[in-house]
């Protein structure tokens, strides 16, 4: 009989990619994949380590799962469990933790879905490796994301990630078309590049990423490209050229900003300042106009005064960006941001989050609104509720139609019309062709 596993995935975008590489990974004579919403008898769940409230999501998901199915095996994997395994181990009903490497065979580890009396742990000593194992999302939706780099060389002073990935590396270029093309032969209409640092692509093969791209947009039968997120100081001119001149390339930028303060970009070990930020945004909006521009935020890092807050909030409101994802900062334990001086309150935190988020919120439907009228190519998803359909705009805006039998899969031109509540926007499809 076959035994049920489900797989949960928390954090970026490149954890997703990876689970779903780990879940190929799992004997389909032997095992039958469920949602983790369902009964199981097995569950992985791939960690992130990012914030505080990451390591919070583990623990709450280890408990979901064993108030579900009290008999069920449990496999805590990835970056938690890379830097804090023994805290990891502790979870009650937990059996078996693997870090980073290792969770690529978490299958191999589970002889039987019987619980342990004691959990195992397997992790490695050391990230710092020529190592990648390459991962791409397939499956679940008519996206996928293909991990093209692992790792990051920044030491980022309040970040873990370089803990618990090691250092930048990437496959060659020929090695990552192949799978683009495995990734297209299989159905997906869109491959999104994800990595810790996608920027710093062919650092460990002496290539580039405007090399990458260049060969990907000519993966024949890809329809869409899109890049996951990529730091300011490393989007090139030639990178933002590209995007405006392919119509492969998605026009959707996604840059972690953190800190609109020169002084707290300091702080964080940021390697840039905020001027090339500006100048990055504003080249992007000077060459791609319907360009949905995204940026992270931290509030609340140790030094940040009222001025500095304000500092930030003032730079982030002068910039013609689409939406923001806000942080508030968590303290990681072996970062030195952890032992900076000048904390901020819980209280202030919280205030200064909700500023961002409602200017956040403001930029968002201002995009949206600017966008009425205007015809799109949508990449429809799912079904969804009240007889709708929902997918995605290259620059990223969610759309819903009245469902037509055959649309999720398909990409097709949609006149935006009116913004929901939700912030997505209502759509018709039409034969007018994307100008």
């Amino acid at each position: 009989m076959k035994r049920k596993v489900a797989f949960h995935t928390l954090g970026c975008k490149l954890n997703f990619a990876e689970t779903s590489t780990i879940a190929r990974t799992f004997p389909g004579e032997k095992f039958e994949r469920v949602s983790p919403d369902s009964h199981a008898d097995v569950y992985v769940i791939n960690t992130c380590t990012v914030t505080d409230a990451a390591d919070r999501k583990c623990r709450q998901a280890v408990r979901k799962f064993i108030h579900r199915n009290p008999d069920a095996f449990i496999a805590v994997v990835g970056c938690y469990a890379q830097l804090r395994q023994e805290e990891a181990a502790s979870i009650e009903g937990v059996d078996l933790v693997l870090g980073t490497y290792e969770k690529f065979d978490v299958a191999k580890y589970i002889d039987s879905v019987q619980k342990r009396t004691a959990p195992e742990i397997h992790s490695c000593e050391s990230v710092d490796t020529d190592g990648f194992m390459s991962s791409w999302s397939a499956g679940d939706r008519t996206r996928s994301f293909l991990k093209v780099q692992d790792g990051c060389d920044y030491h980022c002073s309040y970040c873990t990630v370089p803990l618990a990935r090691g250092k930048s590396r990437n496959p060659l270029i020929g090695e990552i078309v192949a799978e683009a093309e495995k990734i297209v032969e299989s159905g997906v209409r869109e491959i999104v590049l994800t990595g810790v640092n996608v920027g710093d692509f062919g650092k460990s093969t002496g290539e580039t990423l405007i090399q990458l791209l260049e060969r990907l947009v000519r993966v024949s039968g890809l329809q869409r490209l899109r890049l996951s997120s990529i730091e300011p100081n490393l989007i090139t001119d030639p990178v933002i050229d590209l995007i405006a001149s392919e119509k492969v390339l998605l026009p959707h930028i996604h840059m972690p900003l953190q800190s609109g303060n020169d002084k707290i970009l300091g702080l964080m070990r940021r390697r840039y300042r905020r001027e090339v930020f500006h100048d990055r945004v504003m080249k992007i909006r000077e060459r791609i106009p319907e360009a949905g521009i995204g940026a992270d935020v931290i509030v609340g890092f140790p030094g940040e005064t009222e001025e500095d807050h304000a500092d930030t909030f003032g730079f982030l409101e002068s910039l013609p960006l689409s939406y923001l994802h806000v942080f508030a900062f968590s303290p990681r334990p072996g970062t030195p941001a952890a032992e900076l001086p000048g904390p901020v309150s819980k209280h202030d935190k919280e205030r200064r989050s909700r500023q961002l988020i409602r200017l956040s919120e403001s930029r968002r439907m201002q995009f949206l609104r600017s966008a009425s009228g205007q015809v799109h190519e949508v990449l429809f998803e799912q079904r969804g509720q009240d007889g709708m359909v929902a997918g995605l705009t290259g620059n990223y805006i969610r759309v819903l139609t009245p469902w037509i039998k055959g649309l999720p899969g398909s990409v097709r031109p949609v006149r935006l019309t009116t913004v929901r509540d939700d912030a997505s926007m209502n759509g018709e499809l039409t034969e007018t062709p994307v100008q």
